[in-house]
């Protein structure tokens, strides 16, 4: 292994849990504001990519809280779930709500749209991260 490719692996490895953690404030910072979810996961997309890149497709799905197909799937679920509160109440579909839990000294606020933007974000990290993994598996295969 050249001294190159060495340096690769230990800053992509760094370098993976730093996006990640940014993809996650990202998700969080914009879950009253349009977006979050969505570029959210498109960080957490660049962070599997760049990691498949230099250390192998393989190794990239791994990292994947579900396969790219079921973590898809499940975002898709919790995006329609979000919706139905507002229903069981008469109000229309997709009707966000937002409450706030304490604990103790202070309050957490949550609202059903971060339900929605965390839907979005594993929605988009497993559709475009799976599609940009099976591009990098196929460049592998052809190496």
């Amino acid at each position: 292994m050249t001294s190159r490719a060495l340096i690769a692996e230990v800053f992509i490895r760094a370098l993976y849990a730093v996006l990640l953690f940014a993809s996650a404030w990202l998700l969080l910072r914009g879950h009253n504001a349009p977006g979050g979810g969505f570029i959210g996961g498109l960080l957490a997309v660049a962070a599997s990519s760049a990691y498949a890149l230099v250390l192998g497709s393989r190794e990239a799905l791994r990292r994947l809280p579900l396969g790219p197909l079921p973590l898809a799937a499940f975002g898709v679920l919790l995006a329609l779930l979000s919706g139905l509160p507002a229903m069981l109440i008469g109000r229309p579909f997709l009707t966000h709500f937002w409450f706030s839990v304490p604990l103790g000294v202070t309050e957490l606020p949550l609202s059903t749209v971060l339900l929605f933007d965390l839907g979005v974000y594993l929605c988009v990290w497993g559709a475009i991260g799976g599609y940009c993994l099976a591009l990098v598996e196929e460049i592998e295969e052809d190496a």
